[in-house]
């Protein structure tokens, strides 16, 4: 890793469109404006958690390693997401792309309404913890003091999550 280069975990989904397609070029544009990819997780379908009545998620966690501040790496995914064709209707409503900065290097960050990390719910998401287990089971919740497969283990979430070939 290069100095002061930090590592960063993100989590994409889409529930709508060419799904494969969307998260795809999501990483590719991820890789180029934000920071190189290392790592990337099997696609994963999801239920819909939240507001149960749309189509179902695809998911796939990624781990970057950047030198952009939390604050500029989130401003770079939401322009992607926006560039993506991303529209903000409802919260959890359907979506063509979403990307969430689940965690960054050991920081914890509040800025309030603006950005969280660690994500504030990860650790009660089957859908974040699978594919980031698969990526960084040994990763530690900078909070929590758990890893990601010991928060993945005491999970009660019971959100259908099922790993799936491409």
């Amino acid at each position: 890793m290069a100095l002061d280069s930090k590592k960063v975990y993100l989590l994409l989904g889409s529930n709508l469109g060419d799904r494969t397609q969307l998260i795809q070029g999501a990483i590719l544009k991820i890789d180029q404006q934000v920071g190189e990819v290392f790592s990337r997780s099997s696609f994963y379908e999801t239920a819909a958690w939240g507001k149960e009545d749309q189509p179902s998620f695809l998911n796939v966690a990624i781990g970057i390693e950047t030198r952009l501040s939390p604050l500029d790496v989130l401003a770079k995914v939401l322009q992607i997401e926006q560039e993506l064709g991303r529209i903000r209707y409802e919260k959890w409503g359907s979506r063509l792309i979403d990307i969430d900065v689940i965690l960054y290097d050991d920081l914890v960050v509040d800025e309030k309404d603006i950005l969280q990390v660690p994500h504030p719910q990860m650790q009660n998401r089957k859908f974040v913890l699978e594919p980031l287990a698969e990526i960084a089971p040994d990763y530690l919740h900078p909070v929590l003091e758990k890893t990601v497969s010991e928060l993945l283990q005491n999970l009660t979430d019971n959100l259908t999550v099922s790993k799936i070939n491409l």
